[in-house]
């Protein structure tokens, strides 16, 4: 258990991170699942709009640190593969 104050007070921190992060996360798999049945799909505009949300969200987890920048990369790459094709 913490011995000071502010222990405690990082203890109370990393909780409350940890409830952004695993929201954040799972909004980013959701995003994927969306951008992967649309891909599936033969609607085109449907495909598109599912990819700029979940880029958008890889880019706004990546600002936080959440996401490293080489995944990101990754991920927007396959997105736009499928957008064009």
């Amino acid at each position: 258990m913490a011995n000071s104050k502010s222990a405690l007070k990082y203890i109370r921190k990393t909780e409350t991170r940890t409830q952004l992060n695993r929201q954040v996360n799972s909004r980013l798999k959701t995003l994927s699942k969306k951008v992967a049945t649309a891909a599936a799909g033969e609607d085109k505009e449907a495909l598109a709009a599912a990819s700029k949300e979940y880029i958008s969200a890889l880019d706004k987890a990546g600002k936080g640190g959440l996401v490293h920048a080489n995944k990101i990369a990754r991920h927007k790459a396959r997105c736009a593969k499928l957008v064009s094709a």
